[in-house]
């Protein structure tokens, strides 16, 4: 009897652990789950590849804490982040000495720069599958972004099929010369916010080939300026802009809100 009872137990025990095993796994499903669903979302970082700018050969690159601080906020929604640039060159950051703000520092060591060294050629790129493009400013895109074909082609394409457009500081120079299917500039009469002309005047006027917030409002664009180096970001619709550094969060919170309201 003490035996059949001791069998009976080792047999009960054995058969708890193996349910108690199975929901467990269940449990870390689910998780799985959650986590693959909540990732749905795909965000393009589209990179400038210049290096240089103006007459006395600035140098420059994508601004840290642009790329960095919606990098943070897109990773905390826990989207997808891939990168892209012109050539598929190694791209260049500018603004190292801000490396002591953890957003900055936390890009930097971890992932995020990782990644954008291995930026993709965006010719290679399959945008369709994106749900959002955002461009980082710096000087750089200002050199290579103002003309390129592909580039206008994506930004027409991901707007025409309300796709997520984010741009900050120089990075709204990718909307600019940007033709719809109807023939019209993609800025026309849209509500847009960049680096403005009052701040250019005081920070690289003599190494830019243009300045910015003219050529927007050239082209149509209702353009809003917030007070200098404020953080100032503005939606339109499927088009987030923001003015300086300082924008570059909002602009990503401000995407973020729109993509979780998609029914994609």
């Amino acid at each position: 009897m003490k035996k059949f009872m001791i069998i009976t137990l080792t047999l009960a025990f054995f058969s708890s652990y193996a349910q108690s095993k199975k929901e467990s796994n269940l449990v870390k499903q689910n998780v799985n789950l959650k986590k693959e669903s909540k990732m749905s979302k795909k965000v393009l970082i589209i990179v400038s590849n210049a290096n240089a700018i103006g007459p006395n050969n600035r140098r420059t690159g994508t601004f840290l804490p642009e790329v960095a601080h919606p990098y943070a906020e897109f990773t905390e929604a826990n989207y997808q982040i891939d990168f892209a640039s012109l050539t598929g060159d190694t791209p260049y950051l500018d603004a190292l000495e801000l490396a002591n703000d953890p957003q900055n520092l936390a890009f930097l060591t971890g992932e995020g720069w990782k990644a954008m060294q291995k930026a993709v050629k965006l010719s290679n790129v399959d945008v369709s599958k994106y749900d959002a493009v955002f461009v980082p400013g710096g000087l750089a895109p200002m050199v290579d972004m103002p003309h390129n074909a592909l580039l206008k082609e994506v930004i027409k394409e991901t707007y025409e099929r309300n796709g997520v457009i984010g741009a900050v500081c120089h990075g709204p120079v990718a909307l600019l010369n940007v033709k719809l299917s109807n023939g019209t500039y993609l800025v026309n009469g849209k509500n847009i916010t960049s680096f403005t002309d009052e701040e250019e005047n005081a920070y690289a006027v003599a190494d830019v080939p243009f300045l910015l917030e003219t050529a927007l409002t050239k082209q149509g664009a209702k353009f809003h300026a917030g007070a200098t180096w404020s953080a100032h970001s503005i939606a339109d619709g499927n088009i987030v802009t923001g003015q300086n550094p300082a924008s570059a969060k909002g602009v990503a919170e401000k995407m973020i809100v729109i993509l979780e309201s998609s029914k994609k």
